[in-house]
């Protein structure tokens, strides 16, 4: 069946979602010369309603809220296109870094006024790292603050999208989220995130998985990983990985999608994209053949040494 229009329902949630979702932490970035969204961020916004990729995922914090700022006058412009959702997410307060139960309200308000919508399907809490998990699960706390948000009909389904493993397996087992969005923690070099996923699946949560190409190290883009540059044993690591993947005539971005894709766990993966270009090229990658007997040539390659310790 084809992935690009097979649609899925996300578990936990109403919401219909494509095998490759799109990311927009690029969107916005750079700014134009005044400080508001640049020409070219209108057009990659067209480009992504115009895509087959159903769920556009996106953050209050994203280039300083500039991301759902475009996403939203398209939306005023265009509509939301049938079979299209955005999802986005609240974030402590940039400069005082609050994130209890006021905050999550101020963050919720200032997104659908950004992006000129009423109502989201799915709202995630994003990266809780100022505030101690006990204090978001307290009275006033952030998961107040969201569950209020969900009660009032104004949000489908709660998420947690966060990195570090053990914290997100707290929220994750706390039972206030119907999602987790776990990012850099299950590509080819990083699997740390496989026990989310399958803690996810007892739970009857849904799962998004970002960022597979590990922040551009898989897709060819600098010596990166997670944001933290890649140690010589990890570099020596895709190396090896790289030439497994010339002999099968098979580009390496393209077997980091698909590691993604082929876990029955994850609902979606969510790809960044920066250029209209880049949708295009992301379809191509999708259909990309990957043999069954690739896998295990790849496992022969040892376990990778990532550079995350969490």
């Amino acid at each position: 069946m084809d992935e690009l229009t097979n649609e899925r329902i996300v578990p936990g949630t109403s919401l219909r979602a494509t095998a490759v979702s799109v990311g927009t932490s690029f969107l916005g970035n750079p700014p134009g010369t005044d400080g508001t969204p640049a020409e070219a961020a209108d057009a990659l916004a067209r480009a992504m309603f115009a895509s087959p990729f159903a769920v556009i995922d996106t953050s209050n914090n994203y280039a300083e809220g500039r991301s759902e700022t475009v996403l939203g006058t398209a939306v005023r412009r265009d509509g939301l296109p049938v079979g299209k959702a955005i999802v986005t997410k609240v974030d402590a307060d940039r400069v005082t870094g609050a994130l209890d139960r006021d905050r999550v309200w101020r963050s919720f308000e200032e997104s659908v006024a950004r992006l000129g919508l009423e109502y989201l399907p799915l709202l995630h809490l994003h990266d809780p790292y100022t505030i101690e998990f006990e204090e978001a699960l307290a009275p006033g706390g952030a998961v107040q603050g969201l569950a209020e948000l969900r009660d009032q009909g104004l949000v489908g389904a709660l998420g947690i999208a966060a990195g570090p493993v053990s914290l997100m397996r707290r929220y994750a087992e706390s039972g206030a989220f119907d999602v987790l969005l776990t990012h850099n923690r299950y590509t080819i070099v990083d699997r740390r995130g496989e026990e989310l996923i399958d803690l996810a699946a007892e739970r009857g949560m849904g799962v998004f998985n970002a960022a597979p190409f590990g922040g551009g190290i898989l897709a060819g883009r600098g010596e990166a990983y997670a944001y933290s540059q890649a140690g010589p044993e990890l570099l020596a690591w895709v190396a090896r990985a790289r030439e497994l993947c010339e002999r099968w005539e098979i580009p390496l971005h393209a077997a980091a999608l698909r590691f993604s894709l082929r876990h029955p766990g994850i609902a979606s993966t969510i790809v960044g994209v920066n250029r209209p270009e880049r949708l295009t090229q992301l379809q191509e990658l999708q259909a990309t053949t990957v043999p069954e007997e690739f896998w295990p040539e790849l496992a022969a390659l040892g376990t990778p040494p990532s550079t995350l310790e969490d």
